[in-house]
This record gives structure tokens, C-alpha cells and sequence, in this order.
């Protein structure tokens, strides 16, 4: 036994271990191991309460990577063309960092009627278009704030602290969002290509016009006089018009309607034509809101109505002065 013993030791010494060939398609872990084993080995030093330098620079390395993902992913929507798919990404995103400036001047509900109207503008009009209506929501809220506390002591502040509700982000955007609709779809084609275009940037000039004139009145106005007689009236009275505001809202026309043409929506003559159409515009609903609003039989001429009615006056009149004046 003991002899049988030694001969089966000698052979197992002499005996070489197996050995497996090496492929060379396997010849480095793949992405999948190496992530295994660098999740393995920060679980390790989780446990002893230590991260290894080695760790340290793979975990910087991943983080490197997911930036440049990142990175990519931006520069890919940036560059995409306005498709429908482009502008809910880039409205989703604007919307997420822009949340705190969003709440200030608009309900829940506000900010959904709000994100497609973001997405209808990048739709027809891409970034451009967007940073327009970017300019006249942050003009108009910053207006509304002015003096806010006074106006609510005085009864003529906008209510729930000038947050918007989507009735009036709707009245405020219907001409602009017809304009963009009959962009979108090139109704009448190339020739009516630009007619839209005007009418979509008058039609927030003459928004912008109207609310500024308004809330600039109500806070720095001396004296208020009713659109269709000259008659002093209090503060906030519908159809009123005070020299401060009027002066306002036409700085505030010319600013974003300067915006558009730098930003080559529409041209400097045509800049001119949205001040002069939304000045028209505003004073057009003054005289409706002095004449009608609050009067027995016209109950459904609320804000909201007069908005509509008055940005789709500021589109018209701009697309009719461009064709009868500047083309002339």
C-alpha cells in the first residue's frame, strides 16, 4: 500500500496542471464584467469604510462619461430641426430649469396650457420663435408684480397674485397660435409663409403692449381717463387709459418687437408695422372694453374674450399694413 502510495504522488507531481487556450475575442472584460467588478469592489470599500484612489478615478471616469452623454444629448436636440419630437424635448427641458420663473406667473394648469403653447411655437418657429414668447412671459409677469401689494390694497391687483390660469394663457396666445398652426401645415404656401410669421410676433407685441400699459397704469398712473370719452375715471376701471401706462406699453411693444427682428423673425420695417398695429390694437379694445365690458346684455365679454379679440386685432392689422404700405 505504501509503495502504491508513493507511485501515485510521484505521478500526480509530474502531472502538469490543465490549461485552457486563450481566445483572443475574450482577451479583455468586457464593458458589462468591468462595470460588475467595479460595483463589486465599491461595495467592498462601503463595507470597510475606505475608497481606494483606483476607485476614485473609475468613479470619476463614469461620471466624465454620463456628462458627455449629456453633453451629446443637448448638442443632439440643439441641432435637431423643428420636428414635433425636437420641440416637446427642448420644451421639457426649458420648462424643467425654468420651473422656479414659471410658478411665479402661472397656476398648475397654466404652466400645462403654457407648455404647449411652447411646443406649438418651437414647432413652427424653432428657438427663435420660443425665445419670444419667452421675453413676453417674463416682461408681463415682471409688470404684474409691480407694486403688487398696493394694487391689492387698492382692489385692482390681477388675482392669486398675478399666477395665470390657462384661460388667460389661451386668450393671450390664440391669434399666435393660429398664426403658428397655419405656419406649421404652409397654408397658402411660401407667400404666406412670412404674412404668419408677422402676425405671430405683433400678435404677443400687442399683448405685451396691453398688459404692461395696464399694470404700469394701475401702479404709476396720476390720472385715468375713459378710452371713449376723456372722462377721469379710478384706477383699473375697464377701457381706462392713463399717460404713464400708455407710454409703457409702447416701450414695452418696441422692445420685444425689436427681439423679433434680432432674433430674424421679422424685418425692421416690419418691427415698426407690430408697434404701430398693437398701439392700434390696444386702443381698439379700450374703446370695446369702455363701451361694452360689464354692461347688461354682454356678461360673456369677459378679460379673456377682450384678449383674444385684441391680439387678433394687433395680427390683422399687421398683416394688412404690410401688404398695403410696405409692399406699396
Amino acid at each position: 500500500m505504501a509503495s502504491i502510495s508513493s507511485t501515485l504522488l510521484l505521478n500526480s507531481r509530474s502531472v502538469s496542471p490543465l490549461r485552457f487556450p486563450k481566445f483572443s475575442g475574450f482577451s479583455s472584460p468586457s464593458p458589462f464584467a468591468r462595470s460588475c467588478r467595479f460595483r463589486h469592489r465599491n461595495l467592498e470599500s462601503l463595507s470597510n469604510g475606505t475608497i481606494s484612489p483606483g476607485n476614485r478615478a473609475e468613479g470619476a471616469m463614469a461620471a466624465a462619461s454620463a456628462q458627455g452623454a449629456v453633453t451629446e444629448a443637448m448638442k443632439l436636440i440643439q441641432s435637431a430641426s423643428p420636428t414635433w419630437k425636437s420641440a416637446v424635448a427642448n420644451n421639457l427641458l426649458i420648462f424643467v430649469l425654468g420651473s422656479p420663473l414659471l410658478v411665479t406667473g402661472l397656476s398648475a394648469s397654466g404652466i400645462a396650457a403654457a407648455f404647449l403653447l411652447g411646443t406649438l411655437t418651437w414647432r413652427a418657429y424653432g428657438s427663435a420663435g420660443f425665445l419670444l414668447v419667452a421675453a413676453y412671459f417674463v416682461l408681463g409677469t415682471a409688470a404684474t408684480k409691480v407694486k403688487m401689494t398696493e394694487k391689492e390694497a387698492q382692489g385692482v391687483a390681477e388675482k392669486k397674485k398675478g399666477r395665470r390660469g390657462p384661460r388667460s394663457v389661451i386668450g393671450s396666445s390664440a391669434a399666435g397660435c393660429v398664426c403658428a398652426f397655419l405656419s406649421i401645415y404652409q397654408v397658402g404656401g411660401a407667400a404666406f409663409s412670412q404674412l404668419f410669421r408677422l402676425g405671430f410676433v405683433s400678435s404677443f407685441c400687442t399683448k405685451v403692449s396691453d398688459t404692461v400699459s395696464s399694470e404700469i397704469g394701475k401702479a404709476y398712473g396720476k390720472t385715468t381717463y375713459l378710452a371713449t370719452t376723456f372722462k377721469i375715471v379710478p384706477r383699473g376701471t375697464e377701457g381706462a387709459m392713463s399717460v404713464e401706462g400708455t407710454l409703457a406699453g409702447l416701450l414695452a411693444s418696441f422692445f420685444l418687437a425689436s427681439i423679433g427682428c434680432f432674433l430674424g423673425q421679422i424685418t425692421p420695417p416690419e418691427a415698426a408695422v407690430c408697434v404701430l398695429a398693437s398701439q392700434i390694437a390696444n386702443l381698439g379694445e379700450s374703446i370695446i372694453g369702455a363701451s361694452f365690458q360689464d354692461k347688461q346684455g354682454f356678461e360673456w365679454l369677459n378679460n379673456d374674450v377682450v384678449n383674444v379679440i385684441n391680439i387678433s386685432l394687433g395680427s390683422i392689422v399687421a398683416i394688412l399694413m404690410q401688404q398695403f404700405i410696405l409692399q406699396s
